[in-house]
């Protein structure tokens, strides 16, 4: 294979890829890992840091979008990133003293339970739950375009949400991995957030997570740019697409398709844990 067909192979890789996470909230890492290392016999240090640099692309490319669209609420995002960034570093010092595979095996589970709740569609009166002291004291309710009009939600279980970002962020620290899916089923499921803002806030959120990885990649020599060039531009035009089918998207459509990434994301956990790969 030449060099100019590695790279647009890449590129076709990374633009579905981006397309995936700007959809799913979960970012192109998802795939691009996998991608990059089971079929284009990459380094898995070197797919990691073009994947990093592709979340960045993601984040970056998807969520301006979709901050312009009014979808992304900046305010939760922030909040929330707070308990990320905290469980990061307790997940980088339990690394040492907890076994990974255990943990990875429980993670997968909770991922596979999590993408048969994530299917089942939200009721009317699930919608219209008043409005949460603690979240409107902290600004957190809001609205976002529908297809009828613009629509309010009241945020609901801010300290169980803040919990289950805390886990989050432990597990990512714990294991390496994106915590993306964990952050849409945290604001969805627990936080009643509507999926389209819970999808679009993750893309926000995990910028900030994946800039501060990324520079540690950098320094230790592990972002080529011969790779990470291809990924960025395709991960950048996928996730600009996925915004523009995201706003038509309807809601159970998107669902489906996270339902199916988490669902897999967890076998593969699940399978890496049990034959020793993690």
């Amino acid at each position: 294979m030449s060099v100019l067909e590695f790279t647009a192979l890449v590129w076709t890789g990374s633009l579905v890829a981006g397309l995936l996470g700007s959809l799913t909230g979960l970012g192109g890492g998802v795939v691009l890992v996998p991608l990059l290392t089971l079929l284009f016999k990459v380094d898995i240090r070197y797919a990691i840091g073009a994947s990093l640099v592709s979340v960045i692309a993601t984040s970056s490319g998807a969520a301006a979008a979709y901050v312009k669209e009014g979808f992304s609420n900046i305010r939760i995002g922030m909040f929330l990133e707070i308990a990320t960034t905290l469980g990061a570093i307790v997940g980088a010092f339990l690394a040492t003293k907890v076994s990974a595979s255990s943990i990875a095996v429980i993670f997968g589970v909770t991922l596979l339970y999590s993408a048969f709740l994530s299917r089942r569609p939200r009721t009317k009166q699930e919608r219209e739950v008043p409005p949460d002291p603690l979240a409107t004291r902290l600004r957190m309710n809001g609205s976002f375009p529908d297809a009828g009009g613009m629509r309010s939600y009241n945020v609901q279980s801010v300290p169980t949400g803040f919990s289950l970002m805390f886990g989050a962020g432990a597990l990512s620290g714990l294991l390496g991995i994106g915590s993306g899916a964990v952050k849409v089923l945290a604001m969805d499921q627990a936080m009643k957030i509507p999926f389209k803002v819970s999808t679009t806030t993750s893309n926000f959120m995990i910028g900030v997570t994946a800039a501060a990885s990324a520079g540690i990649y950098l320094n230790r020599g592990y972002i080529d740019p011969g790779l990470a060039m291809p990924v960025m531009l395709g991960v950048l035009i996928g996730s600009l697409l996925g915004a523009r089918i995201l706003v038509e998207a309807e809601t159970k459509w998107l669902r489906l398709l996270f339902s199916l990434v988490i669902a897999l994301l967890g076998a593969e956990m699940v399978y890496k844990a049990l034959t020793g790969r993690i």
